[in-house]
Parts: C-alpha cells; sequence; structure tokens
C-alpha cells in the first residue's frame, strides 16, 4: 500500500509539474537584451491590472492611501502551485513619485513558497504600495524580503477605509492582492523581490539602476514601456516628497 501511495503522489507531481511548466514559462517570458517587447508587455500588464482594480471605488484602494504611497508596484498574473509544498512566481513593475511625477518604471521579479495545506494552482495580481523612505530604501537595495527586511501589512481596501489612520502606522509597505476577480489586503510574508537584470538591460542598458530612476529622474524610458507610470498619474497626481517641500 506505502508503495502505491508513493507512486500516486509521484504521478500527480509530475502532471502538476508538467501543467505549472508552460504558465510559469509565460511568467519568465523576457525580450533579448535591447528588445523592449518583454518590458512593455510586463508595463501593459500592470497598467491593466491596477486599472481594473481602481474601476471599483468602492473595492479599490482608498485614494487617501494611495496618494500617501512613495511607490507603488504591480505584479500581474503571478503564478501560484504546489502540492504541500507550494511557490509563487512572477514579474512586475514599479514607479516612484518624483518632483515632475511618476518616475520611469524600474521592473522586478517576485518569488517565494509556502508550506501547508495546498494543492492545484492559481494566478494572483499582487500591489505593494511603499509608504515612506525606509520602505524606498529596500526597494533600491535590488533584493528584500516582505516580512522579513521590510515589513509589510495588509492594505485597507474601499471608501470607508481611507477614513482610518491606523494603516499610516502598521507597517512600511501595504500590501493587496486579487484572485478570482475577490480584491482585498493581505499580509504577504516571505515573499522576495528582486529587480530584474534582464528587462532593465533591455530598456536602460548598462546606465539603468533603481536610484537614478526612481528617485533622481536620471533617466528617460522609452514610450513602449510607460503604460504603467501614466496609468499611475490617472489616480493620483500628487507629486513626491521633493515636490511636496
Amino acid at each position: 500500500m506505502k508503495n502505491r501511495a508513493f507512486i500516486l503522489l509521484a504521478a500527480f507531481l509530475v502532471l502538476l509539474t508538467a501543467g505549472a511548466g508552460p504558465a510559469l514559462a509565460r511568467a519568465d517570458d523576457k525580450g533579448s537584451k535591447g528588445d523592449l517587447k518583454g518590458p512593455a508587455k510586463e508595463s501593459d500588464k500592470a497598467a491593466e491590472a491596477f486599472r481594473d482594480i481602481m474601476g471599483t471605488p468602492d473595492k479599490a484602494i482608498p485614494k487617501k492611501v494611495l496618494d500617501s504611497a512613495e511607490c507603488v508596484a504591480v505584479f500581474p498574473s503571478t503564478i501560484k502551485g504546489g502540492f504541500i509544498v507550494g511557490a509563487q512566481k512572477g514579474n512586475g513593475v514599479v514607479s516612484c513619485r518624483t518632483a515632475n511625477g511618476w518616475s520611469a518604471p524600474v521592473f522586478l521579479d517576485l518569488s517565494g513558497g509556502s508550506v501547508g495545506a495546498q494543492i492545484g494552482g492559481q494566478s494572483t495580481d499582487y500591489v505593494f504600495l511603499i509608504m515612506n523612505r525606509t520602505g524606498v530604501n529596500h526597494l533600491l537595495s535590488n533584493k528584500f524580503s516582505l516580512g522579513g527586511e521590510a515589513s509589510v501589512a495588509a492594505g485597507p481596501v474601499g471608501r470607508e477605509a481611507g477614513a482610518s489612520t491606523d494603516w499610516k502606522l502598521k507597517a512600511e509597505i501595504l500590501s493587496y492582492s486579487r484572485s478570482r476577480g475577490l480584491f482585498a489586503g493581505v499580509e504577504l510574508k516571505g515573499v522576495v523581490i528582486s529587480t530584474d537584470g534582464s528587462d532593465m538591460r533591455a530598456v536602460y542598458g548598462g546606465e539603468g539602476n533603481a536610484k537614478d530612476i526612481l528617485l533622481d529622474n536620471r533617466r528617460t524610458a522609452p514610450a513602449e514601456v510607460q503604460a504603467f507610470p501614466k496609468e499611475l498619474g490617472r489616480y493620483s497626481t500628487a507629486v513626491g516628497e521633493k515636490g511636496r517641500r
């Protein structure tokens, strides 16, 4: 019986891996050096996901909360899957406020694992609001973990949540997720966010680093990858820290 159970489990894992393979490959779909197709697609997808989320005011990120964020990162269609031991993988885009509005985009990777009662897979959109300079510094470090180096809390949702000030005291980063149409704040821990070197080289060559792009506004991105910061500007036009003072 034990041998039979082991064989069945092994067969299930093979089938699961075969099914997850194409999805993970799509999450890792990159253009070659100098090819803007991959980064442009990621920026477009992030813009679309953010637009869909903000399109329902009663369930969206409150404007007061969004206007207080220094940076916004979106990871659309992050793939989650596993059997007991789970994993997730996704690509995302982040833009920060500057004296001139939203910065050119920086491209990111998201990865993480979990252990527990889980089976199968799903696609999830994640949104992260970086609320203060400490959170921004984590973002500039090129690699950090949520709940580790950076404190994270579930973000408030809807108009009524915007009236509360509790969210200001909770964390450096507020996190949200949307799966199967349900959008809510989520306390997502154990996830690692890092800079996507291949997309960054494709867009900015060897001259692009996160600080120059996100804070100092020293780099101008090609029009093909500007969909995400432009979409942010539709919902929050407040300038960054330098422009507020």
